[in-house]
């Protein structure tokens, strides 16, 4: 197994916590907290539950800079807290290449609803602040224009699968030589126009989700950001890291705008392809974290495809306790896998309480101790964007 990218810092906040740490306490409490949404309303007949942020959040930025869209805003929160986890601050950086790679599907582009009712509905010109506010808020130019970083930086939208793959290009920026460090995940805000279009699919649940459960009828919507800080051996020095990358792979199934492809071919070649840049094999996984969204098709592909390529490998779905976060869906999720490896643990799949058997196998039900030093990490988008992330632990 080759030694892959460093990783020396993460940060994460989530409707299952204010900071990493607050999320893994309440994910091996198996304590989840779905609601109907409170930070916006629609005329539906039916109030579906989301996970939103359990609290609010300070940010040190001025009067002008507030006007930045909430995923922005968590975006830099979770940066913050990866880099003062891997031991940077502003003033550290300054002279590092340093890139952003941020993956987002809902951004600041659909919380601008407001704006459009207004300029349907009257005949004077709308206030432009919405505007004004889309146009600074793409979330990786915001973190580099925060902590004046001047490195690459790129902002991924491909679906679900974005903070994945916003990794994955991170990673391959720092093994081109582009730069020293970078801060890599993703970050999604819950919008209206996001809630009423996932109703209209009617992928929805009208319960707390049941990912891999026999009566799972869908998803519950969350928001938040999942960010890591991976680092390039020359600027890490003899840094201790939290983890590594080992390996990356994506696919696309080419398939249908949101049902997966159902021999789950897209995936199949991704997870081939992570492993053969991990330069690990199957049998080495401890665990994975996968999709597994609650939705009757996601769950019975992704199972499927588990019980073929890792059978026996222990799985489980945090979707549970964070809602499906759309772009931040990846990173989040990169960020539990990397910090449950290190725990030797990983939390119950909660909401799972009966066995479907068309699917391929079961999650695990319990808090449940882990075997190995390496994880997997997947992500099943729209489109069928399939992207995986092969994860190692870090040094002790």
């Amino acid at each position: 197994m080759k030694r892959g990218i460093a990783i020396t810092g993460l940060g994460c906040l989530c409707g299952a916590g204010m900071n990493l740490a607050e999320c893994l306490a309440s994910m091996f409490r198996n304590q989840r907290n779905p609601r109907p949404p409170v930070r916006f309303s629609t005329d539906h007949p039916v109030s579906y539950p989301v996970l939103e942020l359990p609290d609010e959040f300070q940010l040190p930025l001025d009067d002008q800079e507030r006007v930045y869209a909430r995923t922005s805003q968590l975006a830099l929160a979770a940066a913050l807290e990866a880099l003062a986890d891997a031991g940077w601050d502003e003033e550290k950086l300054r002279g590092k290449r340093v890139g952003v790679c941020i993956g987002t599907t809902v951004g600041c582009a659909l919380n601008c609803d407001d704006f459009y009712r207004d300029f349907k509905s009257t005949d004077t010109e709308p206030e432009m602040g919405p505007i004004e506010r889309f146009l600074r808020s793409n979330p990786a130019a915001v973190i580099a224009r925060q902590l004046k970083l001047d490195g690459p930086n790129q902002t991924v939208v491909n679906a679900c699968s974005s903070g994945t793959d916003a990794i994955g290009i991170a990673a391959s920026w720092l093994r081109a030589g582009a730069c020293d460090l970078v801060i890599a995940g993703g970050a999604d805000e819950l919008a209206r126009v996001t809630y009423a279009g996932f109703s209209s699919l009617m992928i929805t649940d009208t319960e707390p989700c049941k990912p891999f459960d026999l009566k799972r009828k869908g998803l519950n919507l969350g928001e938040g950001a999942g960010l890591m800080i991976l680092e390039s051996a020359a600027v890490r020095g003899g840094k201790k890291a939290r983890g590594y990358l080992l390996g990356y792979g994506s696919a696309c199934d080419a398939y249908h705008l949101t049902a997966p492809r159902p021999d789950g071919a897209g995936l199949k070649q991704a997870l081939a392809e992570a492993f053969a840049t991990a330069e690990v094999t199957p049998n080495q996984i401890a665990f994975v974290n996968a999709h597994g969204t609650g939705t009757p098709d996601n769950d019975r592909v992704e199972s499927r495809v588990l019980a073929e390529v890792l059978p026996g490998v222990p799985f489980l779905s945090t979707k549970g306790y964070t809602g499906h976060t759309l772009g931040a869906a990846g990173g989040i999720e990169a960020v539990f896998t990397l910090a449950c490896l290190q725990r030797g643990e990983i939390p119950a799949n909660i909401g799972f309480t009966a066995a479907d058997p068309e699917l391929g196998g079961i999650p695990v039900s319990k808090n449940t101790r882990i075997d190995g030093s390496v994880a997997l990490s997947e992500s099943l988008a729209f489109g069928g964007n399939n992207a995986v992330l092969i994860l190692g632990k870090g040094d002790d």
